[in-house]
């Protein structure tokens, strides 16, 4: 991709669109898993790999999910290791990625798709990320969810090598506010420019990406008509923030 606006037909780079409009897979492979709740669209990780990497590059992805990184990199001959605490396959360690078990300096690349807030549940473990609420209605106002990304961003800093590239892919979110009439109907959560403020802390900023999400529910005739009757948008993009150390 030549510009900062990706748009994709599918999450894996081996499918295209025909003539009539419908998704076709072209290959018969598929990077993680197409079932996983808040799975990467793999293209995303494709597109990184080839820029910013090179054969034999050691990758790392400290929230590996249902494991796309790790087939991304297969495909690219990279070194893909990945983490999480609540591994969906045996190629993924168990670890938190705010205390990796890598030494310093010791990946060419990390991406990480964090949670965003509570929207998806991943797992029962009490130091899950996604079990913060990113939310200024919360208790904390969100303290706790970006106290705990600044330690994963931190633990990236702390493994990539000086003068590679780390990419960060995120969405902003929105939740129906519960509370007493009159309060509003929900609560806007600007996850992305937080994130990205944090970033720049540790790392200089190279570029940020919209990517498109095709997301079946976007189209759904009922969540257009609770967006327009509750007068919030539908979320119809991610952030790519592509940071550099230096």
């Amino acid at each position: 991709m030549s510009s900062t606006l990706w748009e994709y037909p599918s999450q894996h780079y081996d499918a295209y669109v025909d003539e009539r409009g419908q998704v076709v897979r072209a290959g018969r492979t598929m990077q993680g898993d197409k079932d996983y709740a808040g799975a990467t669209p793999s293209w995303v990780v494709w597109q990184l790999l080839t820029r910013y990497t090179r054969p034999g590059d050691t990758v790392l992805d400290p929230m590996c999910g249902s494991g796309t990184t790790l087939d991304v990199c297969a495909d690219l001959k990279r070194k893909g290791i990945g983490f999480d605490l609540n591994p969906q396959r045996p190629d993924i360690q168990h670890a938190d990625a705010r205390d990796l078990p890598l030494d310093d300096a010791s990946v060419d690349f990390a991406f990480v798709d964090p949670p965003y807030s509570t929207h998806i549940k991943y797992s029962d473990d009490p130091h899950c990320i996604g079990r913060l609420d990113a939310s200024p209605d919360a208790p904390d106002e969100g303290a706790a969810y970006f106290e705990a990304m600044s330690g994963v961003i931190a633990e990236i800093d702390r493994v990539l090598k000086p003068r590679r590239y780390m990419a960060l892919y995120v969405s902003d979110s929105w939740r129906k506010r519960r509370g007493e009439p009159g309060q509003g109907g929900g609560v806007f959560m600007a996850i992305g420019f937080a994130l990205f403020s944090l970033l720049s802390d540790r790392f200089t900023p190279v570029d940020i990406i919209s990517v498109v999400r095709h997301n079946a529910k976007l189209d759904k005739p009922n969540w257009r008509k609770a967006a327009e009757e509750g007068n919030f948008f539908l979320r119809g993009f991610n952030y790519l923030f592509i940071m550099k150390k230096t």
